[in-house]
């Protein structure tokens, strides 16, 4: 069944209105009719389970048939800073790590980063991503939809982070794997978590130092070189199946 979002100023005790870019997406792309049926999510823990009732020329009005909070969203915060890949690999790290479970993804510009954006393309890029983490947390059964920052660089990643409880950063010459294990293993419920990843040619060992001394913790993912696009979700995959409630 499709699933869509709506601010809480769109819903009322019995209907929901549905504006914007879905109204085209529901009448034109989908072709749906009055009578079939959808769900709603708020952004945070409440689903509604709705009808079309009528089609307008702005909008369009749903019955609410029922409502309930599920719990589809993993019981820690997991914030994803990625180096700015080549291409159009973003775009696929992005709806991944949605998929993946990810509350928010934070592009860096590093110092091995073959990009380079301006402000005006960093801006549409971000709306661009913006648009494949909704389409992403529609079809993955997502509660909210994950933010993507604008571009950052390191150093203001790093202070964003400032709060989190835990933060990791795969690294090509981290040794330890056990040490990793045991690292991944002892994340709590709960707990808040940043995942650092480098662009196609990783971090500089100044910018691990950088981390390190605002207590970031190098680990290794095993003696094969991951790509950009991997390592993260890599982390994702085992900080998923390690925090999914019962």
């Amino acid at each position: 069944m499709k699933r869509f979002f709506a601010k809480p100023e769109q819903i009322d005790e019995r209907e929901i209105h549905i504006t914007g870019e879905d109204v085209n997406h529901i009448r034109q792309v989908l072709r749906m009719r009055e009578g079939e049926e959808l769900w709603v999510s708020d952004g945070e823990k409440k689903e509604y389970h709705c009808r079309i009732k009528d089609f307008q020329e702005d909008e369009i009005l749903l019955e609410i048939l029922y409502a309930q909070e599920s719990d589809y969203e993993l019981p820690s915060r997991i914030y994803l800073f990625q180096g700015l890949p080549k291409g159009d690999k973003m775009e696929l790290i992005i709806q991944k790590a949605v998929e993946l479970g990810a509350f928010e993804v934070i592009p860096m510009a590093t110092s091995r980063c073959v990009v380079k954006l301006d402000k005006k393309k960093a801006a549409k890029k971000q709306e661009r991503w913006q648009e494949i983490a909704r389409n992403a947390a529609k079809q993955s059964r997502r509660l909210l939809v994950p933010q993507i920052h604008p571009v950052c660089s390191l150093r203001e990643a790093l202070d964003y982070s400032g709060s989190l409880d835990v933060k990791l950063l795969p690294y090509e010459l981290a040794k330890g794997m056990r040490q990793t294990k045991e690292t991944l293993a002892g994340i709590k419920r709960g707990q808040s978590i940043g995942i650092f990843i480098g662009p196609e040619g990783g971090f500089a060992p100044e910018e691990v130092e950088q981390a390190m001394a605002v207590g970031v913790e190098p680990i290794t993912l095993g003696k094969r070189i991951l790509r950009t696009e991997t390592a993260g979700m890599t982390v994702l995959s085992i900080l998923m199946f390690q925090l999914e409630d019962e």
